[in-house]
């Protein structure tokens, strides 16, 4: 029971089933919903400014087949009105609120530190989490010793003792259709908190509350929210 309530519920994107996914708009209504956390997805333009994106181009969200590598922070404005923030945006919209940071596509050195730099200058550091696939955790350790860290992982065989050593995550990330009784307290039982995601029916919902996760990552919050306090 205590377990149920004490879950965290982050918001998948925002609330992308109320307003397009990493807006601010997006991301106010999650927390409207109960969230307790935001996942936001992090790319950097052309020019180095960490914004809001999950896809490498426009193209699905905003109708623009551009890769966002290839535009300026002031083009990607241009062409979204306004609609993708910045990280820094996002980072004063949630003040207050943990955030975890999402960073999809290919490990780059130069751009997690982009990342990171935005985080340690909005003052956001204590609130701020991430998550994404072992060499990307990589990067973020070597650019922030002390970042909190949730390595996404995506196959039953634990990840190896010598990255774990290397990556220092508090938390392990998995799809939620992975989980079961025996890896969440191996997961547990090595010390690690165990951070789910994206399982958005109220079936697999409650099946992982009644696994004792530590944290559901869902486009639902608000179904999560609702089954939470009912437990």
């Amino acid at each position: 029971m205590g377990a149920m309530q004490t879950v965290t519920a982050v918001a998948h994107r925002g609330a992308p089933y109320h307003s397009r996914e990493n807006t601010l708009a997006s991301l106010r209504a999650a927390l409207a919903l109960g969230a307790d956390a935001v996942e936001i997805d992090v790319r950097v333009t052309r020019d180095g400014v960490p914004v809001l994106l999950h896809d490498g181009t426009l193209k699905r969200l905003w109708a623009h087949d551009r890769p966002l590598r290839s535009l300026s922070a002031d083009e990607v404005r241009g062409l979204t009105a306004g609609g993708v923030p910045t990280l820094a945006d996002a980072l004063t919209a949630t003040d207050g609120t943990r955030v975890m940071i999402d960073l999809p596509g290919r490990a780059d050195p130069r751009a997690v530190r982009q990342i990171v730099g935005v985080v340690h200058e909005s003052g956001a550091r204590d609130r701020v989490y991430y998550c994404a696939h072992a060499e990307t955790m990589l990067a973020v350790r070597a650019a922030d010793a002390s970042a909190e860290i949730a390595l996404t992982w995506t196959t039953l065989a634990p990840p190896r003792p010598g990255l774990l050593d290397a990556v220092r995550p508090r938390w392990l990330n998995y799809r939620f259709a992975l989980v079961d009784r025996a890896l969440a307290a191996r997961v547990h039982r090595d010390g690690y908190l165990l951070s789910v995601w994206t399982p958005d029916t109220r079936r697999s919902q409650r099946r992982l509350l009644g696994l004792g996760v530590d944290s559901i990552t869902t486009n639902r919050v608000d179904l999560l929210h609702t089954l939470r306090s009912a437990g």
